[in-house]
């Protein structure tokens, strides 16, 4: 990817649009930053030496002379990963994942176990805090170096508050302020360390606080839908220059997450990528848990799997338990999960059409051989070619650990943003 045009005449880029280059490979030079942005050396330099104070980017080795006449090499610029941390959370219906991330998505240190989403939004967020204050007496980090907290949740969310909008598998959690609990059960949980004062929780969101936090009510929380920061995660990682991406993850529900141009579309209030309540013609008799009969959901997820294993003498209770004996070679839930797979198979053929992706992933506790092997039959069956001929089908890469890492690249992609960085920079007094 080349560097930005030139800025038009009325734009002088500030620190940001500088940070936005270094950090993304297109200018990683002082010249080069000159040349993208048409500003002078000097000012350049300016732009950089707040970039310098607040620790966010730094020099590194000497990259080759460009120049036939030779001289000295240019000084190369890099975003510092190692100035904050990130924190990351990930809730599925009956266990959980928690890691404390390097900028650059590196996991430091990672705890999972059993988790019940039903046990309430605050009993589990205060779990979540547990296992923050965890991570950080094992790494050795101050608590003032978390930049900020992702959290992934089963369940629809409005973004613009972080809260979750009627989601069918979270009782209680429906319009619960998960920002604000989770920011004091952080806060609770890293004062024994020394670390950390008294939680506030009447203090307002502030989205342009500074990495290097002393007030933990101003620490960023960001919140979304599972799917769809597991297909953020796994677009960004592995798939970068793919323009249309879509992930479908088929556990103890369905959702899918859509990622168009490197951001996460959520349609107009986060409800986008719900596709286990389309209705299919097979699941007319099949209740589902949002209280509808005939949902995806209700005759191709997990769960609605595990019940049939259990109809059939095959004790199950899960996506979980069904993951199980698939990864044992179940010939019943080997069987049951192609036939599931082509149920979603027929859905997809719509959304493929509709969305024209270049990747369509498939993950979660179904995502297997089976499962992917029932998707292929009806989505190309049902699909037209043109919107197959340059799809690529594939399981997940990252598996476990894509919503965590979708987390806390959301986290880094939002506070290090151009706009955002200038408001924080100029709250560090950068």
């Amino acid at each position: 990817m080349g560097a930005r045009p030139r800025a038009h005449p009325g734009h002088q880029p500030g620190a940001g649009e500088l940070l936005e280059l270094v950090r993304s490979g297109r200018a990683t030079t002082r010249g080069a930053l000159q040349e993208a942005t048409g500003l002078s050396r000097a000012t350049v330099g300016q732009r950089l030496g707040r970039l310098f104070r607040a620790g966010w980017v730094r020099e590194g080795a000497g990259g080759p002379v460009e120049s036939p006449l030779g001289g000295r090499p240019a000084i190369r610029l890099e975003f510092d990963e190692t100035h904050a941390v990130v924190l990351a959370a990930a809730l599925e219906t009956r266990h959980a994942r928690a890691a404390l991330l390097t900028l650059g998505g590196g996991i430091l240190a990672e705890r999972s176990g059993p988790l019940a989403v039903e046990d309430g939004p605050d009993a589990v967020l205060d779990a979540l805090g547990a296992h923050f204050g965890a991570l950080l007496r094992e790494t050795g980090r101050p608590a003032a170096t978390v930049c900020g907290i992702g959290l992934a949740v089963p369940g629809p969310v409005d973004t613009g508050t972080g809260r979750v909008v009627q989601p069918p598998i979270m009782p209680g959690w429906d319009g619960y302020d998960i920002r604000g609990r989770l920011r004091e059960a952080f806060a609770v949980h890293t004062d024994a360390t020394g670390t950390r004062p008294a939680p506030s929780t009447t203090a307002p969101f502030d989205a342009a606080a500074p990495s290097s936090l002393s007030d933990p009510s101003a620490l960023p929380v960001l919140v979304d839908n599972d799917a769809n920061l597991m297909a953020y995660g796994e677009q960004h990682t592995h798939y970068p220059h793919c323009s249309a991406f879509a992930l479908v993850k088929v556990s103890t529900g369905i959702g899918a997450g859509v990622v168009v141009g490197g951001s996460v579309y959520r349609g107009v209030d986060g409800g986008a990528g719900d596709i286990g309540h389309i209705r299919v013609p097979e699941g007319a008799d099949a209740l589902c848990k949002c209280g509808s009969y005939g949902c995806l959901a209700a005759v191709a997820s997990g769960r609605a799997v595990a019940r049939r294993l259990t109809e059939a003498g095959v004790p199950a209770a899960s996506g979980s338990d069904v993951r199980a004996l698939l990864e044992a070679g179940h010939p019943t839930a080997l069987g049951f999960a192609r036939d599931a797979g082509r149920h979603v198979g027929e859905v997809l053929a719509t959304v493929v059409t509709l969305l024209n992706p270049g990747v369509l992933m498939i993950a979660g506790d179904l995502a297997g051989t089976a499962f992917l092997t029932g998707v292929r039959e009806l989505l190309y069956q049902r699909a037209l070619p043109r919107s197959t001929a340059h799809l690529d089908v594939v399981t997940s890469r990252l598996g476990d650990r894509a919503a965590l890492i979708g987390a806390g690249t959301l986290v880094v992609e939002h506070l290090y943003a151009p706009e955002r960085a200038e408001e924080r920079l100029a709250a560090l007094g950068a």
